[in-house]
């Protein structure tokens, strides 16, 4: 339920990917194989229509006893194919025959799992998509507001916040285009018992009393893909494990990047920063006054864990021989949690972008809290022209520990050292020092950063399976 886990509890994709919903997909994917064998002449229309009425009914099975059925063989599949025979067999004597022929549990999981994880990226596509519709508006509307742009966790130089947000978006987009990309390529799983799709020939000769085509399990492997509505591999995949890897990569960066923009809002809306807020911060049990940027914090949280858990699932390529013992096994519950925590993510995201409060006062009293030190770089092209380098760096070097030792303004410094210097008060009349000091005047390409990263659009996730 999510108890200890508010990243996702309550989310479509917590839904999709519990297991109600895994259910729902090993009964798809039993169901998808016998309607494939029938297109094939390999079994009755009748069984795969009986197969196909038995499958849609989950709330004849029990997740929990399945689950502890499950430990006799080590999957949940083998209970599963038990109960439903028997209740195809209520429905049609004769098709209970037809139930998971030819196929392994491997098959019908593997199956069960990319359906579950396609119907999970669709929703978290969506969510994306609605997080970077929100940093467009964000983006566009703060477009030439000024803010410090922060280094090594200094004032550096500064930008804008419209770019900023572009920077979010941009890598929103990224993920989304990653999640959108493996989505698509998620593939049904067939193979039989060590992948050569032989229990298929064998049961096509039994009954037909003549060898089959070569490419019969060829044939059979598109069929039962487009039942699924999952892409067709090239190969049974079962110790080929490059599907599971190319989503736990994809998951790990949409993590990072909803992890990025959740590591700014935390930043940028502490109180003595105070530049950013969440449009309906969370409270504290102990003081009244705070409103927690709780979206953030479970963003950041959920960036912290998913990419462990892909390290996990990067492991299980080295799997043994055709099928193998727990490369396969160790998959299962963290790629169902990475699922949640980005799905998890993705929704917060998409709250959280879409309710951001945005303070340009403070980010505004922020750019002047260093006194003018925040265009020294400015300040060094600007004298340089006139003095040469060397001496430019000088007189800003001498200035600006003058302007932090004595707490005074950058612009004070200068002037004292205009004064001393006639040369230079002629070179840097106090209208041009005026202009060099203000921080607006020193965006360089923002707006036009801003505005090309803008043109860049959402791509829609392909029709949910």
């Amino acid at each position: 339920m999510g108890l200890l886990a508010p990243s996702w509890a309550g989310s479509a994709v917590a839904d999709a990917t519990g297991d109600a919903g895994y259910l729902r997909a090993l009964l798809d994917a039993e169901a998808a194989l016998t309607r494939a064998q029938a297109t094939l002449g390999l079994a009755p229309k009748s069984a795969a229509a009986a197969v196909t009425a038995a499958a849609g009914e989950p709330h004849r099975h029990d997740p929990r006893t399945l689950a502890l059925r499950a430990r006799a063989a080590g999957n949940p599949v083998v209970p599963l194919v038990a109960d439903l025979t028997a209740a195809v067999a209520d429905r049609d004597p004769r098709a209970a025959a037809y139930v998971h022929r030819g196929a392994t549990s491997q098959d019908i999981l593997d199956t069960a799992t990319m359906l579950v994880c396609a119907r999970a990226l669709d929703t978290v596509l969506t969510d994306l998509g609605r997080t970077a519709d929100a940093l467009r508006r964000t983006a566009a509307r703060h477009r030439d507001t000024p803010m410090a742009g922060r280094t090594l966790t200094q004032h550096a130089v500064p930008t804008t916040f419209g770019l900023k947000a572009a920077g979010w978006r941009h890598l929103v987009l990224d993920a989304h285009d990653r999640l959108r990309s493996v989505r698509a390529a998620l593939p049904a799983q067939l193979g039989g018992a060590a992948g050569t799709l032989a229990a298929f020939h064998a049961y096509a000769e039994a009954e037909s009393g003549s060898v089959p085509a070569p490419d019969l399990g060829a044939r059979l492997l598109a069929a039962y893909a487009a039942e699924t509505g999952l892409a067709e591999p090239l190969l049974p995949w079962h110790t080929v494990r490059t599907p599971v890897a190319d989503l736990a990569g994809a998951l790990a960066c949409a993590a990072g990047a909803l992890g990025k923009l959740a590591a700014d809002v935390l930043t940028l809306s502490r109180t003595e920063i105070g530049e950013l807020a969440e449009g309906s911060g969370g409270g504290s049990s102990a003081m009244p006054h705070k409103a927690n940027p709780v979206r953030a914090t479970l963003i950041a949280a959920a960036a912290r864990q998913v990419p462990a858990l892909a390290a996990v699932l990067y492991g299980s390529l080295a799997a043994e021989d055709e099928r193998p013992a727990g490369a396969w096994h160790a998959e299962w519950q963290p790629l169902r949690d990475a699922l949640r925590l980005v799905g998890g993510a993705a929704r917060d995201a998409a709250e959280l972008t879409a309710e951001l409060r945005v303070h340009p006062h403070r980010m505004r009293h922020n750019l002047d809290a260093t006194g003018g030190l925040v265009v020294t770089e400015r300040l060094v092209a600007a004298l340089t022209a006139l003095t040469g380098r060397g001496e430019a760096r000088r007189i800003l070097d001498a200035a600006s520990r003058r302007t932090v030792e004595e707490g005074i303004e950058l612009s004070e410094a200068l002037r004292t050292a205009r004064h001393r210097d006639t040369t230079l008060e002629a070179a840097l009349p106090e209208a041009r020092l005026r202009q060099l000091l203000d921080p607006a005047g020193h965006m360089g390409s923002a707006g036009a950063l801003v505005d090309r990263a803008l043109e860049r659009t959402v791509h829609t996730p392909q029709e949910p399976v």
